[in-house]
């Protein structure tokens, strides 16, 4: 039966609140363990969303961890609304200019050996594309992932995927191994008082070792684990993990969805650690907002692989619209220099949560980087015991006085608030922001 003779399609979601939440709840399928934000968003415009009252929602995720530019760019609205009328999708094997000079503009901006793009939608795509080229490249057909990884939920990314539940689905693919997510805020080992990330690395590629069959192909990291609860690896730590892969002849794969082009005051948060990865892949940021994601690789990576037929055609592969995007962001990046100001608005954040944590005892820890932070709720700060419910009041109090931040909870450590406002946030709505957390976190401690 078409929906236009099934009485129980009405094309509408009602135009109500109540209507319109009856409706979502007898219509859509609930996609995670966490509830939709309660909010009926009609329209969104630079840092800000607004409901179906037009009370304006200070938004401190970027969307989805994506709007680097805020919501609706003048420059992003022009860029699609020539495209949509001109060049909007291809032949999976057909090119387009978008598609060559984003690519060429993308190497521009990136050291060598990386040189070749491929272009794709999301983020577990680019991923799935990556671990695919690896385990060509190298034969081998074993991947290694931080335990708080997210790379995706796709076949492969969510194999390396450890930050979210994994029962239910039936095996994954086969080799996967995960190693300890370098936390300095809950260390695994330690000497002298100090967090020993050397010898827990060090540990870790002794038990990839053993569990191996001897097919290692490559290890995915994120720069700054965000899912995982906005984990900065120490300085000098990613120089380390890639001299592991180079001993046992695996690829680094540099995952930067969250923290690639700007956002944590470099182009590239892998720049800041002084390596270059084997394959670097990118997604939510090279949109702005639009599914928009890339692998690069090295020349030889590419021609090995191809060479033994490396095969990922997808229905959007190197589509002309999204490509057009990207160009425009890469644009308005470079010409606003917006890698120094994210690193300026970064410092204007940190300073402020760590303004916050020396008069709410709540939180245990500020981390991050540029215009990527976090802090984490803690009931007590010697124990380190997580404050999962005065986090989840404290998250909706926040947005009942007009800040939308997301909550990271997973087994081990939950209640860390993570904060990416869009790199065209002005200085005055940085602070509100931190205003509006102060207030929530003070009526949250008073029971209010």
């Amino acid at each position: 039966m078409s929906a236009s003779t099934d009485s129980r399609a009405t094309g509408q979601a009602g135009t109500t609140p109540a209507e319109f939440w009856s409706t979502a709840r007898r219509r859509l399928i609930r996609y995670s363990g966490s509830d939709f934000v309660p909010a009926m968003i009609e329209r969104a415009a630079g840092s800000e969303v607004f409901d179906h009252e037009g009370r304006a929602i200070l938004d401190f995720t970027s969307g989805q961890m994506s709007a680097l530019l805020g919501h609706s760019h003048p420059e992003i609205v022009a860029t699609v609304s020539e495209s949509i009328a001109t060049l909007d999708h291809l032949f999976s094997w057909m090119l387009s200019r978008p598609v060559v000079e984003l690519a060429d503009t993308l190497i521009g901006t990136l050291p060598e050996p990386l040189s070749k793009v491929l272009l794709l939608s999301t983020g577990g795509e680019s991923n799935e594309a990556a671990i695919r080229m690896a385990k060509m490249y190298t034969g081998g057909h074993e991947i290694v992932a931080f335990d708080q990884s997210y790379h995706g939920v796709t076949h492969a990314s969510g194999a390396a995927t450890f930050a979210v539940p994994r029962r239910g689905y039936g095996p994954v693919a086969p080799g996967n191994i995960s190693i300890p997510s370098p936390n300095a805020y809950r260390p695994l080992f330690s000497r002298d008082g100090q967090y020993d990330w050397q010898s827990e690395l060090d540990y870790a590629f002794t038990l990839v070792d053993r569990q191996s069959v001897g097919s290692l192909a490559a290890f995915i990291a994120e720069p700054i684990l965000s899912t995982g609860g906005i984990i900065e690896p120490p300085p000098r730590y990613f120089a380390a993990l890639k001299r592991k892969c180079e001993e046992r002849g695996m690829l680094l794969i540099i995952d930067e969805a969250q923290t690639g082009l700007c956002r944590t005051g470099d182009w590239y948060a892998f720049q800041h650690d002084g390596i270059t990865p084997d394959i670097l892949t990118l997604s939510k940021t090279l949109g702005a907002g639009l599914p928009l994601s890339a692998v690069i690789t090295s020349d030889e990576i590419e021609q090995v692989s191809h060479e033994r037929g490396f095969y990922f055609g997808t229905t959007h592969v190197n589509d002309p619209l999204p490509a057009a995007v990207g160009l425009t962001v890469i644009d308005v990046l470079t010409r606003g220099a917006y890698d120094q100001i994210a690193r300026r608005l970064g410092d204007r954040l940190r300073t402020g949560l760590l303004d916050l944590q020396t008069r709410h005892e709540v939180i245990g820890d500020v981390r991050g980087r540029g215009l990527l932070q976090g802090i984490e709720l803690v009931t007590d700060r010697t124990t380190k015991t997580p404050a999962a419910e005065f986090g989840s009041k404290a998250i909706n109090r926040c947005l009942e006085l007009g800040l939308h931040l997301n909550i990271v909870q997973f087994p081990g450590s939950s209640s860390i608030f993570r904060m990416a406002p869009p790199l065209t946030i002005t200085d005055a709505e940085l602070d509100r922001g931190l205003d509006i957390l102060d207030t929530a976190l003070t009526d949250t401690a008073r029971g209010l």
